[in-house]
């Protein structure tokens, strides 16, 4: 499992991050850069701090999983879907369905703790659906994602 943990604590099946000496990860999406905390290769399973500039959008994106996400700082507001304008603001909590199809953006910034079962969905334009690095969604997931609807 990836992240920047305490070698301390390896030994003891507890593992501390501490994400204030990490750096902040650049996405594909303009605006919003990442700290990943804990991502299970295996699984898809990740939980990552995220910072959105003002105004960054989060694109046409379907969660596989369900989604949590605690704002920290600002707000995420959908931008298109079926809960369009639903703000989620500082301090609160918000929870997505698996199967929820969404565009999301920060429009005064936001910082949020998210979590993710499995690694959405993003829609190009072209037709192609992908992960959130650009790689072809069933190939890198499919697999994963129809092993834990068998065990649901």
């Amino acid at each position: 499992m990836d992240a920047s943990t305490g070698p301390q604590t390896a030994d003891r099946h507890s593992h501390l991050v501490q994400p204030q000496i990490m750096d902040w990860q650049k996405t594909r999406f303009p605006g919003c850069e990442a700290k990943t905390l804990l991502f299970d290769r295996r699984t898809g399973l990740m939980t990552a701090l995220m910072r959105f500039a003002p105004g960054a959008v989060l694109p046409d994106h379907e969660h596989v999983g369900i989604e949590q996400s605690y704002v920290i700082e600002g707000a995420l507001v959908d931008k298109e879907g079926p809960a369009k304008d639903i703000a989620c603001g500082a301090g609160e909590f918000i929870w997505r369905e698996a199967g929820s199809r969404l565009a999301a953006w920060c429009p005064e910034g936001a910082l949020i703790l998210a979590i993710f079962q499995v690694p959405n969905k993003f829609f190009e334009a072209d037709g192609r659906v992908v992960d959130a690095s650009g790689a072809d969604w069933d190939e890198a997931w499919g697999h994963r994602a129809a092993q834990r609807a068998r065990r649901s």
